[in-house]
């Protein structure tokens, strides 16, 4: 298959597989993610005002509970790379933007943003994107070994967690306002979720 020409504006079809080589060669106005090389576009429009006001609280909170640690908290739009077999460019087919990630190992970081499995991701859902969040990313996640996946639905004010044992996701059972969560990943991190979901 022919390398995509460098440059152009939409240089990726929907049968191709690509690499994260590829998609830094790419010029676009556009979010796109790589999940197994194939090319997914974010929407079109920017994320909703509840999905910016749940963003930040979470990200405040983490950022405050992990200063002064190794762990950094990154918000979107950051790129996560997933390597299966190989961290070059060329054999990296999975770039993600999580909403947010924790980042544990200064070793997975680098000017470009994190290689490997963060230790949390947070992905709050928006209109449309839900089967790629709760499937293709739920997978990929499971199979790059990220310790915990945080999946917030805004309208619903829900939050469910799975966290990773031997290899596969445990879920929580689904938490909502009136609750307080912690993490495994991080310990010490507790969440109130009436200052996450209360004022929406």
């Amino acid at each position: 298959m022919e390398r995509p020409p460098d440059k152009v504006k939409e240089p990726f079809s929907a049968y191709g597989h690509y690499t994260y080589a590829d998609y830094l060669s790419w010029q676009l106005d556009e979010r796109i993610e790589l999940i197994r090389g194939e090319v997914f576009k974010q929407a079109a429009a920017a994320p909703r005002r509840v999905h910016q006001e749940i963003s930040m609280v979470l990200s405040n909170k983490l950022y405050e509970f992990l200063k002064g640690k190794t762990c950094k908290v990154y918000v979107a739009l950051f790129d996560v790379r997933l390597p299966v077999s190989s961290r070059k460019h060329e054999d990296i087919d999975t770039v993600v933007q999580p909403d947010l990630c924790v980042v544990c190992d200064p070793e997975k970081l680098d000017e470009l943003g994190c290689v490997g499995a963060p230790d949390l991701i947070v992905e709050i859902l928006s209109p449309g994107n839900n089967k790629k969040e709760i499937q293709l990313k739920y997978e990929v996640y499971e199979a790059s070994g990220a310790k915990e996946y945080w999946v917030v639905h805004p309208d619903e004010r829900t939050l469910l967690i799975y966290t990773l044992e031997t290899g596969k996701y445990r879920p929580s059972r689904l938490f909502t306002l009136g609750d307080r969560v912690s993490s495994q990943a991080l310990p010490g991190f507790e969440l109130d979720l009436d200052e996450v979901f209360g004022e929406l």
